[in-house]
């Protein structure tokens, strides 16, 4: 497991809090900055590992297309 940093932005939208890495573009929500925090921290692994696992089609077609 890697460790990296992302930028987070925190939001109220009605109940919720929203956590959003603009960079990535992935969001999550709590009902709690901590757990927004905590839920957007298990999104972005989710991103991660299936970026990762698509990593050699995306590599391939970078390829083909140069």
């Amino acid at each position: 497991m890697m460790d990296i940093s992302v930028r987070v932005e925190i939001f109220k939208e009605g109940d919720a809090y929203v956590a959003l890495s603009p960079e990535l573009n992935v969001s999550s929500f709590g009902e709690t900055v901590d757990e927004a925090k905590k839920s957007l921290k298990e999104a972005v692994g989710a991103f991660i590992e299936e970026w990762e696992s698509r990593k050699p089609i995306i590599e391939e077609n970078l390829a083909l297309a140069v």
